[in-house]
């Protein structure tokens, strides 16, 4: 078996003609032709759903398949974690990373890269402290955000040349992984690109589909964590035409990626690719920019995912059946022959994948949300969103706190050890406590019910007490079935 995990950041599956996105309501219709073309081969899945966000925590998740923005936030892989490019190695599956999320090679975010077999950086997403720069940088007038490192960054870049991004180089060396490895047997390849993360920065060659080049007497493309406000929404079309811009370019270099599987003619027996990403991004849907701070909308959580599999004779199926991250693991595991772990909580899609399609539910329901932030549960027709009771305590469970440096090493002071969760193996971790709450200014304080499929912009929120408490009870169910910390079952009164 060969397996090529493609990880796009940030990508909104309502801006993907694939899910039937359209132009209107001042958001575009991105072109993507080469998306759309591994789809005809694939199958589509319909109802699939981030879990633990943002960044890291869909990584952990992508690397363990358990959920678990329950017991800690954005951070390190834990010494007791099943990771799955090790699963691969000791089965004898060579395993390589190539990425451009800078995330990756942080303090806080411990154990990602170094469990593949190799790996390959491409350098300069975001902030990624790379170019030297000691003298400060004239940074243009801007709305938004715009990062001192960001801007040094590009200052070495040619903005027309695509291969001055990481996004195409990322590619380019996947397509040089292929050209080298393709015809061996049983490799992983996990193909990672940040765009469309932002800042959406891309060739305007990109940008001009979508709209007029930008005339404005100020730099934006990237927007704040924070609401639209009357400056910047007039900007709107604007940053969704940069960001529309950014997943073209990230399509066409897909397409090269695609085309060497042609010329190599790889699409035969023993090939699988996944395409996905860890969540989506507001745009000003809803009157915000962004992720994190705000109720987490569909768009936010509703979450693309093509499979292709050489051994299915199938084409273009669209799969109902309700998916989320955790089930990547179990899934990439089978297709290479490597036994499941007991741990692992997600369920392969082989039965979804098989010649004959099974109508059997996948996941009665799914849990996604942000650790310290409001808990929310989906079937795929209903959402549940449940607030915490803020006055009770909120803890990190870690065996590896090295998030905690500098002014935040008072809060491990203050921690306790012990076996605290079950599924460790008895490896004891720190549990620390934090004061005040996590929630934010923008996320909701009371109890939130949609129903999906008459409310899809997920504005009138249901009232009926009778269902409201069928749904508390099913998040508890589902909550102590992935393991919950009996802290988080008091935190949102379910205990």
């Amino acid at each position: 078996m060969r397996t090529v995990f493609i990880v796009l950041d940030s990508l909104n599956r309502h801006y993907l003609g694939l899910y039937g996105a359209a132009a209107g309501a001042g958001v575009p219709a991105v072109d993507t032709p080469n998306i759309d073309r591994l789809a005809r081969r694939s199958a589509v899945f319909d109802q699939h759903y981030a879990g633990s966000l943002p960044c890291m925590p869909a990584r952990r998740e992508m690397m363990t398949g358990r959920v678990n923005f329950m017991e800690t936030p954005w951070g390190a892989m834990q010494p007791f974690d099943d990771r799955l490019p090790e699963r691969l190695r000791e089965a004898g599956v060579y395993s390589h990373l190539i990425t451009d999320h800078y995330h990756y090679f942080r303090q806080a975010a411990h154990g990602y890269h170094t469990a593949f077999t190799t790996w390959e950086f491409c350098r300069g997403q975001e902030g990624d402290p790379w170019r030297a720069k000691v003298r400060a940088p004239e940074i243009p007038e801007h709305l938004g955000q715009l990062w001192r490192q960001n801007w040094v960054n590009r200052q070495f870049m040619d903005s027309d040349n695509d291969l001055d991004y990481s996004t195409p180089q990322c590619f380019q060396r996947g397509i040089e992984f292929l050209r080298e490895n393709g015809h061996e047997d049983d490799w992983f390849l996990q193909l990672e690109v940040f765009d469309p993360h932002e800042p959406f920065a891309c060739p305007n060659r990109y940008r001009d589909r979508y709209a007029e080049p930008w005339k404005s007497g100020y730099h934006f493309d990237w927007p704040p964590y924070g609401p639209v406000t009357d400056e910047s929404r007039e900007a709107i079309a604007h940053v969704r035409a940069c960001y529309a811009g950014t997943l073209t370019m990230a399509d066409t270099w897909l397409g090269y990626f695609l085309d060497t599987i042609d010329e190599l003619d790889l699409w035969g027996e023993g090939l699988r690719i996944i395409l996905t990403t860890d969540h989506g991004h507001l745009l000003g849907e809803h009157g915000y920019f962004a992720k994190n701070y705000m109720y987490d909308y569909r768009e936010l959580v509703h979450i693309p995912l093509v499979v292709y599999d050489s051994r299915c004779a199938w084409q273009g199926r669209r799969i109902q059946q309700l998916t989320t991250t955790i089930d990547t693991v179990p899934t990439v595991l089978s297709g290479h022959g490597v036994p499941i772990s007991e741990r692992v909580q997600g369920i392969a899609w082989d039965r979804l994948l098989a010649e004959e399609p099974t109508d059997d539910p996948h996941h009665d329901a799914v849990l996604y949300g942000y650790w310290g932030k409001t808990i929310n549960i989906t079937d795929g027709r209903y959402t549940y969103t449940r607030a915490p009771d803020e006055s009770k305590p909120l803890y990190d469970y870690t065996a590896l706190p090295i998030r905690y440096a500098g002014s935040d090493a008072e809060l491990l002071a203050r921690a306790e050890s012990g076996v605290f969760l079950p599924y460790t193996g008895g490896v004891p971790v720190f549990r620390i406590p934090f004061e005040g709450s996590k929630l934010g200014p923008h996320a909701p304080r009371e109890d939130l019910l949609f129903d999906l499929e008459t409310d899809p912009q997920q504005e009138s929120p249901i009232a009926d007490a009778a269902l409201h408490q069928e749904w508390r009870t099913r998040l508890a169910e589902v909550m102590r079935r992935y393991g919950a910390p009996a802290s988080e079952l008091e935190r949102f009164g379910l205990r």
